[in-house]
C-alpha cells in the first residue's frame, strides 16, 4: 500500500510539475518584449532636423514620438508658426500610426482615392515631413517636421535626423 501511495505522490507531484512548466510557457506566450526610441535618441535626431531645415533657411518644428505615439521631444526654432508644434506631431503621429512616411500617405489618401477618408481621421496630418523610425525590422519611433515651404523640404529634414541616428539603430 505504502508502495502505491508513494507512486500515486510521485505522479502527482510529476503532474503538478508539467502544470507549471505549461503555464510559464503559456504567461511567456501572453506576453512581448516591444523596442521603442530612448529620449536621448529622439533629441539628437531632432536636433540634426531642425539644423538640417535651419541650413535651408527653414523655420520649422520637430517632433519625435516613441513607438506608442507618445511624444519625447519637440523642438522649435524661435521663428516657427505657431501651428508647427502640433503639426509636426500630428505628422509623427501619422507616420507612426500608418507605418508610412507622410508623402506617400498623402499620396495614397488623396481625393479620390479608396482610402481619402482616414486622412480626416483626428491627429492625421496627410503632408509631407513625418517619417517612421525602423529598427531591427521594428518601427520604435517616429519623426515629424513641419514649417518649411513645402512638404519635400519637411521630409528632406526628418531624413536628416534619422540619418543623424542611423548607426545607433539595429538594422
Amino acid at each position: 500500500m505504502r508502495r502505491i501511495s508513494r507512486r500515486c505522490t510521485a505522479a502527482m507531484l510529476l503532474a503538478a510539475a508539467i502544470g507549471l512548466l505549461a503555464s510559464a510557457a503559456s504567461a511567456q506566450q501572453a506576453t512581448m518584449t516591444a523596442r521603442s526610441i530612448t529620449p536621448e535618441a529622439a533629441l539628437r535626431a531632432a536636433r540634426a532636423a531642425l539644423a538640417q531645415c535651419a541650413k535651408g533657411g527653414f523655420q520649422v518644428a520637430v517632433a519625435v514620438s516613441d513607438r506608442a505615439g507618445q511624444p519625447l521631444v519637440m523642438l522649435r526654432d524661435r521663428f516657427a508658426g505657431p501651428h508647427t508644434p502640433a503639426t509636426a506631431e500630428g505628422k509623427a503621429y501619422t507616420a507612426l500610426s500608418f507605418k508610412l512616411d507622410t508623402l506617400a500617405f498623402a499620396r495614397v489618401t488623396r481625393e479620390g482615392e479608396p482610402q481619402s477618408g482616414i486622412r480626416h481621421l483626428p491627429g492625421v496630418v496627410a503632408a509631407g515631413g513625418g517619417r517612421p523610425i525602423e529598427s531591427a525590422g521594428s518601427i520604435v519611433g517616429a519623426i515629424g517636421v513641419s514649417g518649411a515651404p513645402n512638404g519635400e523640404a519637411d521630409d528632406a529634414c526628418a531624413r536628416a535626423g534619422i540619418a543623424e541616428i542611423a548607426d545607433d539603430l539595429e538594422l
